[in-house]
């Protein structure tokens, strides 16, 4: 899927689909790059979370865009989530490291290690969010948790969007793992440390992907936003 979506990509980065051009049909493209139909709606799929495209029932898929922006996650855009998510997610694993109680910690543990056991992406998604939602819940703030809660589609969109295409899910692990161990420690400080450090990587590899590397060498001196 990743070098499908890398070959259409690069087609509309370089005009060979402008914007406002109708992409060939599902069974075109699949006769064309010798694909699956599912690989290739998993392709579209992300280059419509890419902002590059929009998809119309019945009529196809369309080129809105040429050059990637700002990903969106359901009704969220990757940036907006994620500047709420430092405001809202690095507090809350500290307050959740000074009030978690044993059944918090309980819970957290036994979500961690079926996360760690897990290979299907949709299953360890699914738990990815709840991890989230256990640690707000630790931090014994139902505002913290209804506030997790009015994110988590676009959380589990995220999610399923760099487990896909940037390979997280075991770097997820290790990172949630510290968290977890800085909560049954009742550090604070590790906490919010163990947090900040997640949200950087999350960012880093959505970077990565958003704005590859053979995009950035055209950019002398540029650096990652």
């Amino acid at each position: 899927m990743e070098a499908v979506l890398a070959h259409l990509r690069a087609a509309i980065e370089r005009g060979e689909y402008a914007v406002g051009d109708k992409l060939p049909s599902e069974a075109e493209l699949c006769r064309t790059l010798e694909i699956s139909r599912p690989v290739l709606r998993e392709a579209l799929r992300a280059l419509q979370t890419m902002g590059l495209t929009v998809s119309k029932t019945g009529k196809g898929t369309f080129v809105v865009a040429n050059a990637v922006e700002d990903p969106t996650f359901g009704d969220y855009a990757a940036s907006d989530l994620l500047e709420v998510r430092r405001h809202i997610e690095i507090p809350v694993a500290g307050y959740a490291a000074l009030r978690r109680t044993p059944e918090n910690l309980d819970h957290l543990a036994h979500l961690l290690d079926r996360m760690e056991r897990e290979t299907d992406t949709t299953a360890w998604v699914a738990m990815d969010t709840l991890f989230h939602l256990a640690v707000a819940e630790a931090a014994q703030n139902p505002v913290f948790r209804r506030v997790i809660e009015e994110i988590r589609d676009a959380l589990a969109r995220q999610s399923a969007f760099l487990n896909e295409l940037g390979g997280r899910r075991e770097q997820s692990n290790r990172e949630h793992r510290a968290i977890v161990e800085a909560l049954v420690d009742g550090s604070e400080i590790d906490a919010v440390d163990a947090m900040s450090h997640h949200l950087d990587r999350v960012e880093t590899t959505l970077t990565h992907i958003v704005r590859p590397a053979r995009t950035d060498q055209h950019q002398e001196g540029g650096t990652e936003a």
